[in-house]
């Protein structure tokens, strides 16, 4: 099977969720990938691991981590999701993407393997877009000899995918509303679901939390016997300062004295707290032997790319592209937006998604710009640009609504002044298909 093959097949069994469904769930819990990934050998144990949960900053502490692991020279590979432009970006080697040869090998072996398993009656169903995905990227890593490998749950946690990992070390970043419908309706049911990652004895680091989250989490550490790490217990935050939309800051590790001066690459004040997350991680590994460096970890965290969450396109007028997706995320949006773009016009074009709370984020980001610019992404999820502007379209000044979400690029491009600041949110979906219409359209531009 080829590349493309491969990658047609994959989304014929559904282009996501990450998980199943409850009513799937329910019957089939981990079975699929557990069978899947007995059939493979168990790949995901041929190497230490690290596993992140949470609802938002996951994926950036992921990407924290494997950056300063990879400084360090340990050879890495990285799983998260969902991907912007292609596919591939959700298995890394050592930064970079899974070629497509390797990734037509990979899948054609779980293929037949998949197939061989339904046929003798082992499988009761195929296993999800997902559960492939994450069983290619065990597999992967294995083939590649990975050293360490850092994986990032695509939704929950107790039922995601790969949550049949046994790491060394977990995490949970920050929880919050999102998925709901999936998730549950309450904090505390949102934070069982993202503690179901924890393993016996496995030490987490545990972000700073709402209350009744991290009483879930913490009872659930303690059943399990789990030590816990929490930054803002081991490390003091002395010094803070902003330079070009980035947070630096001098931490100081209570027990030891250690001075870190952290210059997380991505912007955010919000990026501070998930490069003590992957401090914490590495901190913790230095102590289980591994051999990292205080340098490294100071390199890693300033080398690390995470694209898509407020990231810098172009300046005059200044894109940035963020998947702010929640509330929780809007918040942080709108702080990064007063912080650095007070004063300043800002078009906002925004899309979403169908289990998305889209009246609160409009609620927390719209007022601020000058005009809400409606549109909708390429998939069967999105929710149209005029219904869009019909649920939230009150709480913008001014808004328009243009279905194509490149035409809509090009009205806010021609409408912006070279002051003027220009966001692309709401859907990861979205930033994925701008970001990769942006760089052709700059491609033409220069020819």
């Amino acid at each position: 099977m080829n590349y493309d093959t491969a990658v047609r097949y994959l989304l014929t069994l559904g282009r996501e969720l990450a998980a199943p469904t409850q009513a799937a769930a329910a019957k089939f819990d981990l079975e699929n990938i557990t069978i899947l990934a007995d059939r493979l050998g168990r790949p995901q144990r041929a190497y230490p691991s690290a596993h992140i949960a949470g609802t938002n900053g996951k994926g950036s502490t992921a990407a924290l981590l494997e950056s300063i692991l990879r400084c360090v020279g340990f050879r890495t590979g990285l799983n998260t999701s969902p991907h912007l432009e292609r596919i591939n970006e959700r298995i890394r080697i050592n930064g970079q993407e899974i070629s497509d040869d390797s990734f037509a090998k990979i899948f054609t072996r779980i293929h037949v393997l998949i197939e061989e398993l339904l046929a003798d009656g082992k499988l009761r169903a195929h296993p999800t877009y997902f559960e492939c995905v994450t069983a290619m990227a065990f597999e992967s890593f294995a083939r590649e000899r990975v050293e360490f490998g850092v994986f990032e749950v695509g939704l929950g946690g107790r039922l995601d995918a790969t949550n049949i990992l046994h790491p060394v070390i977990s995490i949970i970043t920050r929880v919050d509303f999102d998925h709901e419908n999936f998730l549950g309706h309450s904090l505390r049911e949102i934070a069982a679901e993202k503690a179901g990652i924890l393993k016996p004895a496995v030490p987490v680091v545990l972000a700073g939390q709402h209350p009744e989250a991290r009483e879930v989490i913490l009872a659930r550490a303690k059943d399990l016997q789990c030590p816990v790490i929490e930054p803002a217990s081991l490390f003091h935050v002395e010094e803070e300062s902003w330079q070009g939309g980035l947070m630096r800051a001098r931490v100081t590790e209570i027990a030891s004295g250690t001075v870190f001066d952290l210059a997380p690459s991505l912007p955010g004040s919000f990026q501070l707290q998930n490069a003590l997350n992957a401090l914490a991680a590495a901190r913790f590994l230095q102590s289980r032997g591994f051999r990292i460096s205080d340098d490294t970890i100071t390199q890693g965290i300033a080398n690390t790319v995470w694209p898509g969450r407020l990231e810098k396109l172009q300046s005059h007028p200044e894109i940035y592209l963020d998947g702010a997706h929640n509330p929780s995320a809007a918040h942080e949006l709108a702080a990064f937006l007063e912080q650095n773009f007070a004063g300043r016009r800002i078009w906002l074009i925004y899309a979403a998604l169908r289990d998305k709370a889209v009246d609160e984020v409009a609620g927390i980001l719209f007022p601020r710009a000058e005009e809400v610019i409606f549109t909708a992404p390429h998939t069967s999820r999105a929710i149209s640009a005029a219904q869009l502007a019909e649920i939230a379209g009150h709480h913008a000044p001014h808004f328009s609504v243009i279905p194509d979400a490149e035409k809509a690029l090009d009205y806010a491009l021609a409408k912006a002044a070279p002051e003027d600041v220009v966001f692309i949110t709401g859907s990861l979906y979205l930033i994925g298909q701008l970001r990769h219409y942006w760089k052709h359209r700059a491609q033409v531009a220069t020819r």
